[in-house]
């Protein structure tokens, strides 16, 4: 609970502390803070230092407190501060309004800053927002205290007085702010003040290696603060430098006051660019959540020794987007400096294991010498409806492909979090998924890390919430941040101990198989090596015909198609399992299928999902086959397909388990 005797204690002479001992912590001449609201929290308006000031009170604080400091203009654009402090963070301000970000400012700020860490424990790493001529706030202090800032947020920056209050560029400058400025920072002439080479844009110092994030909104046809002389060479410079950095234009809606002045579409991205930067989540270990079994020893040994490197990334959507994936590239890369590393995303939305099995070839192996593989597919495996049976085969045919492929592959696998994987892990029980997935990782020594249960157990905590802060399954930039921490904190602690580690390279040997029938011959096969029959043709680049969306690789692409009425297509294979990838959208057909003349099967196309969009799934018509040549025989029934819509089937390839690639 936020010290508010001690904070008013500090500030008004009427309360528990003297005057005299308030006064040797603030100012003498300080006045008694005033409690009002700013929409509907608590707000205390003081004086420091004969200044004013002010602090916003969350309902209830996160933990560590975190905090936002706003310089110059503290009223404008506040909706993101709004949904910060309704999330948990104070909000923070001290007038420096005229000092245009001189050391005299620095100094306020200094102290401002260890009035509110010291006395109201606020979080000792701060994040900072500025607007306009509050950008020479924000970076000044933040170039000189570089490891108490989380982040900054600035908004039409000025990061260059020549160019304002200056006039010297393109805009056209405040002759008034002009001389006070000269004034302020003791320069005598025009001259000298020009010679100055410490203005933000001039010296960056170590923010962008200390890899302090940033994130600018900006108007492109700013006249006032023009940003060809502000934000588009800081960022520039910033990005050379290592840092991380973000640009947000604003086009829509009015520009006011010669285009510095406009709308913010976007405040949510604003708090959650702050939030995920800010929140310190370490009070339950992360290492409480890893089973390390045989490590990553060759990893480590790999990206040590060699001059280049791989690792990639195979999974769903979680994977394919961008978030956690992209920190964990940072991490190894900047530990292993002089080594080149190519990352792999083999990350395609909606895809499992049994499709991964099926397309590892394709999509990672092919690429040439993997040294770390990270797979993921607890969230699809569950949510795709895939069998206990089939889970377990296609993680474990996953494995042996990888090893078979390099036998000194390191693999990391990640149960990631879904509502579902929560209710349960409330319930006493784990989630049937990750019992599986776990077991094959047991049985073959790799690696897990447990994002399921790291996320329930950080939610019942109290550390965040699902709808406010992880959202979905999807997670957001605060999700992306949490999945990052724990992975990372996962490798940095295996190479830690790789590093201290006498032992060499292991080439890993591949135990005797859980599933005699795992995917570890899959792969997959063009649409042409089928016999067509009436009905069916390949087209070269199917494109749907209605407004649906489709995923990338299966629009554009060589599809076999068949319509209502399609007599039977032949595929002959040699293996134990085959199946069809196919694009499944509002017009998915019934089908009827058979192997080797054996009693024809139904199965129905359409996914709970076809309705939006051209889904790639991946449907396995037979396995715990011979392995032995095979007919696999599909036709397309009208009377199974009735209806205003033309029903199809689209087969964007065939796919095999199977020792030998001919058929």
């Amino acid at each position: 609970m936020f010290k508010i005797y001690t904070f008013l204690a500090f500030l008004c002479c009427q309360l528990l502390f003297t005057q005299a001992y308030a006064q040797s912590q603030l100012d003498d001449s300080f006045e008694a803070a005033k409690l009002s609201t700013w929409k509907g929290f608590e707000r205390y308006d003081f004086s420091f230092q004969g200044r004013k000031a002010r602090l916003v009170l969350p309902n209830k604080a996160l933990p560590g407190k975190p905090w936002i400091w706003r310089a110059r203009f503290p009223d404008w654009h506040t909706t993101a501060d709004s949904i910060l402090v309704a999330e948990g963070f104070h909000l923070a301000y001290v007038n420096t309004d005229n000092l245009y970000g001189n050391k005299e400012a620095v100094k306020v700020w200094d102290d401002f800053y260890s009035l509110l860490t010291s006395e109201q424990d606020l979080q000792k790493q701060v994040s900072l927002m500025g607007v306009s001529r509050g950008g020479l706030f924000i970076y000044n202090w933040a170039k000189a205290n570089v490891d108490k800032v989380a982040c900054i947020y600035a908004e039409a920056p000025v990061l260059d007085f020549k160019s304002w209050p200056g006039g010297f560029g393109n805009g056209e400058g405040s002759p008034k702010d002009w001389l006070r400025l000269k004034e302020v920072y003791g320069f005598a002439t025009d001259e000298e003040a020009k010679n100055y080479a410490d203005n933000p844009i001039d010296n960056l110092n170590e923010l962008p290696t200390k890899r302090v994030p940033i994130l600018h909104m900006i108007g492109l046809d700013d006249q006032i603060v023009p940003v060809e002389e502000n934000t588009l060479p800081f960022v520039q410079n910033y990005i050379k430098a290592g840092g991380l950095a973000t640009i947000v234009t604003s086009v829509d809606g009015e520009q006011n006051l010669k285009g510095h002045h406009f709308p913010i579409q976007t405040p949510r991205l604003v708090a959650d660019f702050i939030k995920y930067n800010s929140i310190k989540t370490q009070s339950l270990a992360s290492e409480n959540y890893h089973k390390i079994n045989g490590g990553i020893l060759n990893a480590y040994h790999k990206f040590s020794s060699n001059k280049t490197s791989r690792v990639a990334y195979l999974g769903g959507s979680i994977t394919h987007n961008h978030g956690w994936r992209d920190s964990i590239n940072n991490f190894i890369q900047e530990r292993f400096s002089g080594t080149s590393i190519e990352f792999i995303n083999a990350g395609i939305p909606s895809m499992g294991s049994t499709p991964s099995a099926f397309r590892l070839e394709r999509d990672v192996l092919s690429k040439g010498k993997v040294d770390l593989l990270f797979v993921e597919a607890a969230v699809n495996d569950s949510g795709n409806g895939r069998t206990s049976k089939e889970q377990k085969r296609a993680i474990e045919g996953i494995i042996r492909q990888a090893r078979n492929s390099n036998p000194e592959m390191d693999i990391v696998i990640m149960h990631f979090v879904d509502p579902g994987k929560i209710s349960l892990y409330r319930e006493g029980l784990i989630p049937e998924v990750i019992v599986n997935h776990q077991a094959v990782a047991d049985h073959y020594g790799i690696p897990t890390i447990n994002l399921a249960k790291e996320v329930t157990d950080r939610i019942d905590a109290g550390e965040f919430s699902w709808e406010k802060d992880f959202k979905n399954l999807h997670p957001s930039p605060f999700g992306q941040r949490i999945y990052a921490h724990s992975i990372i904190t996962f490798l940095r602690n295996s190479f830690n101990k790789s590093k201290l580690s006498k032992e060499e390279a292991i080439h890993y040997t591949v135990p005797t198989k859980l599933d005699p029938y795992a995917y570890d011959s899959g792969f997959l096969v063009d649409v042409k090596e089928a016999k067509l029959a009436k009905g069916w043709q390949h087209v070269p680049d199917w494109e749907p015909a209605d407004n649906l969306k489709t995923r990338p690789n299966y629009a554009g692409q060589p599809f076999l198609i068949g319509k209502s009425g399609a007599k039977s297509l032949k595929f002959k294979f040699n293996g134990t399992a085959v199946g069809i990838a196919v694009s499944a959208g509002q017009d998915a057909a019934t089908i009827r299928y058979r192997i080797d003349k054996g009693e024809w099967k139904q199965l129905d196309l359409l996914t709970p999902w076809s309705k939006q969009l051209h889904l790639p799934w991946y449907y396995t018509l037979a396995n715990e086959l011979h392995n032995e040549a095979h007919l696999l025989e599909i036709r397309i029934p009208d009377n199974l397909n009735e209806g205003s819509q033309q029903k199809a089937c689209r087969i964007r390839y065939f796919y095999v388990n199977s020792n030998q690639k001919t058929r």
